[in-house]
């Protein structure tokens, strides 16, 4: 079991193997359905965390972001999970006034001109709708792994979503390498957005990722004009960042 900090209001965790994906889906689900969701940008991670979920609770749910800006490929894999585990995906879109000004005043690649411009872009097209498919649950479950990039090493299975008020955020696949989500996939035969065959091991949207190149940080295709520690777009707020936004369960 990995080592972590309890409260006492959150002795419901203490004899969870955290260590066991599937096990922390489980008593996540026992803990908050129906007011929790997967969230998902269809990549390994998220597809390994469907597939798992329907094998536990067929009433699952998940939610994804259409930024406008998504890869073609990123919509067929949506496709062939409602296809395969016969759900519906509880899609969120970024306001319709806020991308119009955005590009009436700064153009359609303004994000690349600087880390705020940037993060105005990811404000608007992924954190406002993120902030209402939140709204209403207590818990959501990420794909997130400590070893995609130097702003997520210090990820916990289990923590406290400040920024989003309190509710719990569930990190199964945690302390996960990339070759075990492969084996995960490949031996279960799971969908999977074809981008990653090409280079691709994170997905996001299509101006602002690239295959990487061989020795490259797993995450090193997006933003990749950017320095690593400004790697994040606003969905995923690092406690060592902020010192307040994420802490422990």
């Amino acid at each position: 079991m990995i080592a972590m900090n309890f409260s006492p209001k959150n002795e419901v965790w203490k004899d969870v193997d955290l260590s066991d994906a599937k096990e922390v889906l489980h008593h996540a689900f026992d803990l908050y359905h129906p007011r929790i969701s997967i969230a998902s940008s269809f990549g390994l991670e998220d597809v390994s965390l469907i597939d798992m979920a329907a094998s536990i609770r067929p009433d699952f749910r998940v939610f994804a972001l259409d930024t406008g800006r998504l890869n073609e490929e990123t919509y067929e894999c949506a496709e062939k999970i409602m296809e395969r585990y016969g759900i519906s995906i509880e899609w969120y879109f970024p306001k319709t006034e806020s991308v119009q000004e955005l590009e009436r005043t700064k153009g359609m690649f303004s994000f690349r001109e600087s880390v705020e411009n940037r993060r105005e872009c990811c404000g608007i097209r992924k954190v406002e709708p993120l902030n209402r498919a939140l709204n209403n649950l207590d818990a959501w479950i990420t794909g997130q792994r400590r070893e995609q990039s130097l702003t997520r090493s210090g990820l916990n299975v289990v923590e406290v979503d400040k920024s989003h008020g309190g509710i719990a955020k569930i990190n199964p696949l945690s302390d996960w390498t990339l070759d075990d989500v492969w084996s995960y996939v490949r031996r279960n035969e799971l969908p999977y957005n074809r981008l990653h065959d090409a280079g691709y091991p994170s997905i996001g949207c299509a101006p602002c990722t690239r295959a990487i190149k061989p020795g490259e940080d797993q995450r090193a295709g997006r933003w990749w004009w950017e320095h690593p520690e400004h790697k994040e777009c606003g969905l995923h707020i690092n406690e060592s960042e902020t010192g307040k936004d994420v802490e422990n369960i």
